[in-house]
């Protein structure tokens, strides 16, 4: 990290000096890399870093190296820098408190509270009902935090999958039916009345967790507006097998719904009847990504295959 970066956070945090403790893990194809920092004398004992640095060469792991993935990439912090200027102090889902952006040479850095030292420091693998729970209720709060608000300097659509940024995965689709029907099943769910901010990348990575349970998200590349039903698809589908996913899809909608109505400050039954029907369509729509990304996905199961075909048969 260059010395002029140094100098951002030494700032931000009004710390004498700076130790470099750990690099929690390289940025996707090589686009930079999150560290947490040990500060001396300062109110805080570490800051988390996201430190962006554009790579002379893409390496993305699974071959994906195109200027539309690399015009993504780029646009994604510009989105994540935005989202932390302007909207994420809005959040009734706890996440990060950014302590200072700074834009130097082409490289970006964003200064982030340490979610560990704040009592998040779990990550899961896994999850018992519980803990599913609250991550439902920490994307229901978001949600309601940003119904009907229009994501400006945000992507249009939330979500790193949808349609319109993935032709090349589109035009790698081998199944013909559901190539056809994507356009159809993009347009039914991003044509919805009730419209938030989604935080697009909503797996269970991307949640932290506390010895109690409570749950704070990160990551906010791909926050932009669209229906909640893509998060919490995406969500289940992150941390379930099909059968749980099957099972239990029920509990979890209703889960979710019930404390999405609890954070609104109105009651709205039409926005819960429009979201629960488009649950399977947002389910469909990111199995056709995965699909045509890499289709020996573990995410690629009967369930999924059921599901969507259920949805392309009601288009």
């Amino acid at each position: 990290m260059n010395d002029h970066f140094q100098k951002t956070i030494l700032q931000a945090t009004s710390a004498t000096a700076l130790l470099h403790k750990e690099t929690i893990q390289e940025l996707w194809s090589g686009y930079g890399k999150i560290m947490r920092i040990q500060l001396e004398n300062a109110a805080v004992e570490s800051v988390v870093v996201k430190h962006v640095q554009l790579p002379t060469a893409n390496k993305h792991p699974r071959g994906w190296n195109t200027d539309i993935g690399h015009r993504r990439k780029v646009k994604s912090y510009d989105v994540e820098t935005a989202w932390y200027e302007h909207y994420s102090k809005d959040s009734a889902a706890r996440l990060p408190h950014c302590l200072a952006i700074e834009r130097h040479e082409g490289e970006v850095l964003m200064v982030l509270e340490d979610l560990n030292t704040a009592g998040f420091p779990l990550r899961k693998h896994s999850v018992a009902w519980d803990e599913i729970a609250e991550c439902l209720a920490w994307l229901a709060k978001f949600h309601a935090s940003y119904l009907d608000q229009r994501p400006a300097k945000l992507w249009d659509l939330g979500t790193y999958w949808h349609l319109a940024t993935r032709p090349d995965e589109l035009a790698a689709l081998q199944d013909g039916r559901l190539r056809e029907a994507a356009p159809l099943i993009d347009e039914k769910l991003n044509s919805c009345k009730y419209k938030t901010f989604v935080h697009g990348d909503a797996k269970l990575a991307n949640f932290c967790f506390a010895e109690a349970g409570k749950v704070a998200g990160v990551d906010f590349q791909y926050v932009g507006g669209g229906c909640g039903m893509k998060d919490v698809a995406y969500f289940i589908g992150s941390c379930l097998d099909e059968r749980d996913c099957e099972r239990l899809e029920a509990q979890l909608l209703d889960t979710y719904f019930a404390h999405l109505q609890e954070a609104l400050e109105i009651r709205n039954d039409a926005l819960e009847i429009e979201w629960r029907s488009l649950y399977r369509v947002a389910w469909a729509d990111f199995h056709r990504f995965l699909k045509g990304w890499n289709p020996g996905h573990w995410k690629l199961n009967s369930y999924s295959e059921r599901i969507t075909t259920e949805v392309i048969e009601n288009l």
